[in-house]
C-alpha cells in the first residue's frame, strides 16, 4: 500500500465518508505523504455519487499538530518538502500542494464536517478551514502558528480565515500565533460549536444531513459558497437556477410525498 494511503484512511457507510488522518504516533503531522494522502482522498470522494457527507478527523490525541519537524529543518536550507508530493496538476484555484490539502475539502460537492480534538496547529488548523462545519472539543488547542517559524499561512489560511472571523481577528491570530481553546475558537467564529466528543457529534450530524435530499444539499452548498463572493444579482440568479432544477425532480417529489405520508424518504444519490 502506498505511503499516502496509509496516512489517510477512508471508509464510506450509508453515504457518510469517514476520513481520518492516520499518523497518530506523529500527532498526524504533515509530511509529503500526508499532503498527498489528503489530496488524493478528497479527489476520490469528489466523484463518488454515493457519498452524501464527509466527516474529517484525526486518529490519536490530535487532529493535526501541523508540519512535520523535518519540513522545518529543510526550510533552513531553502527546501520545501511539500513540493515533493507526487500529484497530478490541479484544475482548481489551489495549485500548491499544501493549499490543495486544505481546499480539496471545500471543492467537494457535499458537506464536509471537521471534528477537531487535541491540537490543530498551523497547517492542521488550515485543513479545517476547507470544511463547511467545524465541531471542536472545548479543550482543543488551535493556532495560526506559522509566525513562530518565521512564516505566513500558505495553505489557504490568509484567504479563508478572514471569512470566518473577520479581517481584524484574522490579523491578530496570524500576527501573534497565539493558541486559542475550542471554546474561544467558537466564540470567535473560527469553529461552529463545541462538543466533548466532536467525532461522535460530527457523525450524528452527518447522518442527519445524509437523510436529506442529496440534490438539495449539494445545491445548497453551491449557493452558500457563492455568498459574498459574487454580487447579489449573480447570487439571486443562481438561486433561481437551482430551485428551477429541483422543483418536480424525483428527489423533490419524494421529499414531498414522504412528508405527507409520514415516512422516511428514499432518495436517489445525486450529483
Amino acid at each position: 500500500m502506498p505511503d499516502e494511503e496509509q496516512r489517510v484512511s477512508v471508509s464510506v457507510t450509508d453515504g457518510i465518508a469517514d476520513v481520518r488522518l492516520n499518523r497518530p504516533e506523529k500527532r498526524n503531522a504533515l509530511d509529503p505523504a500526508m499532503f498527498a494522502g489528503l489530496v488524493e482522498a478528497g479527489e476520490r470522494l469528489r466523484s463518488d455519487v454515493a457519498v452524501r457527507v464527509v466527516v474529517l478527523s484525526g486518529e490519536g490525541p490530535d487532529f493535526c499538530a501541523g508540519l512535520d519537524f523535518t519540513s522545518f529543518r529543510a526550510m533552513t536550507a531553502g527546501e520545501r518538502l511539500s513540493a515533493s508530493a507526487q500529484l497530478p496538476p490541479s484544475a482548481g484555484p489551489a495549485k500548491a500542494t499544501g493549499q490543495r490539502a486544505a481546499y480539496v475539502w471545500a471543492e467537494l460537492p457535499v458537506p464536509v464536517i471537521a471534528a477537531v480534538h487535541g491540537n490543530a496547529l498551523g497547517g492542521g488548523l488550515q485543513i479545517t478551514l476547507g470544511a463547511d462545519i467545524r465541531i471542536v472539543a472545548p479543550d482543543a488547542r488551535l493556532s495560526v502558528m506559522e509566525i513562530n517559524w518565521g512564516l505566513v499561512p500558505d495553505m489557504t489560511g490568509t484567504q479563508l480565515l478572514p471569512e470566518l472571523v473577520g479581517r481584524d481577528v484574522a490579523k491578530e491570530l496570524t500576527y501573534t500565533g497565539r493558541v486559542v481553546s475550542g471554546e474561544e475558537a467558537t466564540a470567535l467564529g473560527l469553529c461552529t460549536r463545541t462538543d466533548p466528543d466532536p467525532r461522535t457529534s460530527a457523525l450524528t450530524l452527518a447522518a442527519e444531513i445524509a437523510a436529506r435530499s442529496p440534490h438539495a444539499v449539494r445545491a445548497s452548498k453551491r449557493l452558500l459558497d457563492l455568498a459574498g463572493r459574487v454580487d447579489l444579482e449573480a447570487g439571486f440568479a443562481a438561486e433561481q437556477k437551482e430551485i428551477g432544477a429541483l422543483i418536480g425532480s424525483p428527489n423533490q417529489v419524494e421529499a414531498v410525498t414522504a412528508r405527507f405520508e409520514k415516512r422516511a424518504p428514499n432518495f436517489e444519490d445525486g450529483r
